[in-house]
C-alpha cells in the first residue's frame, strides 16, 4: 500500500461539507462532533482566520484512500501511534514479550517429561 497510515487526510465518507473536520476527528481521535462544534464556535467568534486556514487545508490536503484501514482495530492502532508514537512502540513490545513468554512456557511443557502428553502426540500421529 503507498498511502501513508499516519498522514492527515480528508475524510470525505464522513464528510458534511469539504471533509476537513471529520479528517481532524479522525486524525486525532476527537469526537467529529467536537470538532465540528469547535470550528463553528472559532469561526463565528473568531476573524474570519479559521475559515480561511479550513479552505485552505481543504484544498492541501489529500482525500483518505479507500481501503486504507483493513478493520477498526487497525485504525485504532494508527490513530495511537499518531498520538504517541514511543507508547505504542512499548505496547507493541509489551504484546511480543508476553506471546514471547507464553510460548516459552508451552515450549517447556512439551518438552518435558509429561508421559500422558506424549502419549496424546503419539496417539495424534
Amino acid at each position: 500500500m503507498s498511502a501513508r497510515r499516519t498522514s492527515f487526510y480528508l475524510d470525505k465518507a464522513n464528510a458534511k461539507w469539504l471533509g476537513v473536520c471529520s479528517g481532524i476527528a479522525e486524525y486525532t481521535g476527537i469526537d467529529v462532533t467536537v470538532v465540528r462544534i469547535v470550528t463553528v464556535l472559532g469561526t463565528i467568534f473568531g476573524s474570519g482566520a479559521l475559515l480561511i486556514a479550513y479552505l485552505v487545508i481543504a484544498w492541501m490536503a489529500n482525500p483518505k484512500p479507500a481501503g486504507l484501514y483493513e478493520s477498526a482495530e487497525d485504525a485504532k492502532f494508527w490513530q495511537g501511534v499518531r498520538q504517541s508514537p514511543s507508547r505504542s512502540t512499548r505496547d507493541v513490545r509489551s504484546k511480543f514479550r508476553d506471546i514471547d513468554r507464553r510460548l516459552a512456557e508451552i515450549e517447556t511443557h512439551y518438552t518435558s517429561r509429561n508421559s500422558s502428553l506424549a502419549d496424546e502426540i503419539d496417539a495424534l500421529r
